[in-house]
């Protein structure tokens, strides 16, 4: 069991990591008016699990703060997260199929 939750974690610090690395990439290109990186894989990259470092480049790079799908939808992916994640911790189904 220790095992999978040093899995989980190692995961989420790649997956946020990248997030914030990608924020500050496209922030960097933006300025220097170069090709972009798609807002959907900005989005993509907070979804599988990089929102709080996608947050944090955003804030950290002042990079799409004036968007306001992502000034609310990147919160929003965190917090659906955060949800999620607390029901499976704290009431985890014991699904059977036969």
């Amino acid at each position: 069991m220790k095992d999978i939750w040093l899995i989980i974690i190692i995961y989420l610090v790649a997956v946020n990591l990248f997030g914030l690395i990608l924020m500050g990439v496209d922030k960097s290109r933006a300025k220097r008016r170069k090709w972009r990186i798609p807002e959907a894989t900005l989005f993509l990259v907070a979804v599988i699990g990089g929102s709080l470092g996608s947050i944090a480049g955003m804030y950290i790079f002042r990079h799409k703060t004036k968007h306001w799908y992502f000034v609310i939808g990147m919160p929003a992916i965190l917090a659906i997260q955060v949800i999620t994640a607390a029901v499976l911790y704290f009431a985890p189904l014991n699904l059977f199929f036969m």
